[in-house]
């Protein structure tokens, strides 16, 4: 088996077996509050979803086993243009303002970042922003609704350092992914170098730490058929580049699904929005499936802990300090290989500055995969 991990959220790539997913469940209808859940994230045993486009600009928490709104706080210096994906990582919940699909020439796409100590302390707080921009979108001709590439629902925490944004392309269904940093700025985003040809529309996304997999979710224009999207195996940041494996979910009938978050390693809650086409009309509702996916053991974590790059940053010469290392292998942001061997000093002078990925492989069949700064 093989297993790739990244520092501080753990894991990067997964086993080589196939999580199968399993108990489909409606568990209830969502509040009528929440008919456009377009977002979710599983923290403090709550689900904590928001409306999209026109709604509030507040994150509603629910309890998954009654059903009810127990909470809402809300993000008082933001405006909910289009909120269509939420994620955190151990410190911040980030809401993604990313929905474009009106006309395609939205010019003020951004990120919300709140700190998860303001969320728990109050019922209103501030937010950073993190701006972006499409480097590949040159064209922003107004076009008809639902007719663009440029529109996006689905935003996941990757690492310490970085979301990925993955479009919803209404022209042809091909998925791309963008590496998002986390600090507070403006961006430019250059697509990774492997797309997925997902057959559908993708609503949302969430990547487990726990397991190393990463859960797409959406559904096809326009019967409405909610599928999953399963990713792993890929190299680095580039998530398309290993196994891509789709589950329909035909038990749920006509489901315009929107969200997805994982709650253990085998447990994940999707949410649906209510809709009303001709004769079809659903609530919204809150869904959950399970797989067999395995988590890491605590052999592996404690590999992870041992490892020290050094210097950080570097200028000449990176060391790399662990026993167990079989090989390392440093990629640049667009996943070109630069070096493959088993040395645990390796020349990096001749590297132009900027950020770097090494994948460190260890006997036990895994790899590490931290990044370094070249000065």
């Amino acid at each position: 088996m093989k297993i790739i991990i990244t520092i501080l959220v753990f894991v990067l790539g997964t086993f080589n077996s196939i999580g199968q997913i399993t108990a489909v469940v409606e568990k209830f209808a969502l509040p009528v509050a929440l008919n456009e859940s377009s977002g979710a994230i599983f923290f403090n045993d709550k689900l904590i979803t928001h409306n999209d486009s026109g709604g509030e600009n507040k994150l509603y928490e629910l309890d998954t086993n009654s059903g009810l709104i127990t909470r809402e706080v809300t993000i008082t210096n933001a405006i909910n243009v289009d909120w269509e994906d939420i994620t955190h990582d151990d410190t911040n919940i980030y809401i993604g303002d990313i929905g474009n699909n009106v006309s395609g020439n939205r010019t003020d796409l951004k990120i919300y970042k709140i700190s998860k100590s303001d969320y728990l302390s109050s019922e209103t707080v501030n937010a950073q922003t993190i701006a972006f921009s499409y480097s590949d979108q040159t064209d922003f001709t107004a076009l008809s609704a639902n007719t663009t590439e440029w529109d996006a629902e689905a935003l996941v925490s990757f690492d310490a350092t970085n979301l990925i944004l993955f479009t919803k392309n209404w022209v042809n269904g091909i998925t791309k992914a963008y590496l998002l940093p986390k600090a507070q700025g403006s961006y430019s985003l250059t697509p990774l170098a492997t797309t997925l040809n997902s057959s559908g529309l993708i609503s949302g996304g969430t990547f487990n730490p726990l397991s190393g997999k990463l859960y797409l979710v959406g559904y096809t224009n326009p019967t409405l058929q909610p599928f999953v999207w399963k990713v792993e195996d890929f190299t680095g940041a580039d998530v398309f580049s290993g196994t891509n494996t789709k589950a329909t979910l035909p038990s749920l009938g006509f489901e315009q699904t929107e969200a997805i978050t994982f709650v253990n390693d085998n447990q994940y809650f999707v949410t649906s929005e209510a809709y009303s086409i001709g004769p079809l009309a659903e609530n919204a509702k809150l869904i959950s499936f399970s797989t067999n996916d395995v988590a890491l053991s605590v052999d592996d974590v404690n590999t992870i802990n041992d490892v020290v790059l050094y210097p950080n940053p570097v200028n000449d010469f990176l060391y790399i300090q662990n026993q167990k290392t079989t090989s390392v292998e440093v990629y640049d942001m667009k996943m070109t290989l630069l070096y493959h061997g088993n040395s645990n000093c390796i020349d990096v002078s001749r590297f132009s500055k900027g950020i770097y990925m090494v994948k460190i492989n260890f006997h036990n069949d895994f790899s590490l995969i931290k990044k370094i700064v070249k000065k």
